[in-house]
């Protein structure tokens, strides 16, 4: 069975975003990219990816992304409707219509949609962005990964 991982991002004093969902403070040292492009190079959002040349690079880890609209808002801002293209991208929302036919868009029981995903046969599914849908998946989380970034935030979420 598949795992839901949740792979995110935190401050030395526990937050994953500033109180405005920035996350513009967590700075990607040489050694932390480093380490994400040969552990985790499927995070990477693909523009990045072909910006570093691995556009082709295998996934290691996941092969679904699972995320909330506040996740998904920001490529979308700016005209990216599949930020992630070499994942299936799954966002939950009540609001969003997909902007493109290969986007899941969850509307409903997104606890039975994690489970459906989980029995599915494939990689792991990543666990992306928000604190406020992780806590409505935390009994299905089955492993956390933190990147710990050296910065104190001082307040947020």
């Amino acid at each position: 069975m598949r795992k839901l991982v949740y792979y995110v991002g935190t401050s030395l004093d526990g937050y994953i975003a500033g109180p405005e969902h920035e996350v513009d403070f967590f700075a990607l040292s040489e050694k932390m990219l480093t380490w994400i492009c040969e552990q985790y190079p499927e995070t990477l959002p693909h523009a990045f990816r072909e910006s570093l040349g691995l556009a082709d690079a295998p996934n290691r880890h996941f092969d679904t992304l699972l995320m909330g609209l506040g996740t998904y808002r920001p490529a979308l801002d700016v005209g990216i409707t599949r930020p992630y293209p070499h994942l299936r991208e799954v966002v939950v929302s009540s609001t969003l219509e997909a902007p493109d036919p290969a986007l899941e868009v969850v509307r409903g029981d997104v606890v039975e949609r994690v489970r459906e995903l989980k029995s599915q046969d494939g990689q792991d599914i990543w666990l992306c962005g928000g604190g406020r849908l992780a806590g409505s998946l935390l009994p299905e989380i089955d492993e956390i990964v933190l990147k710990r970034y050296p910065v104190v935030a001082g307040s947020g979420r």
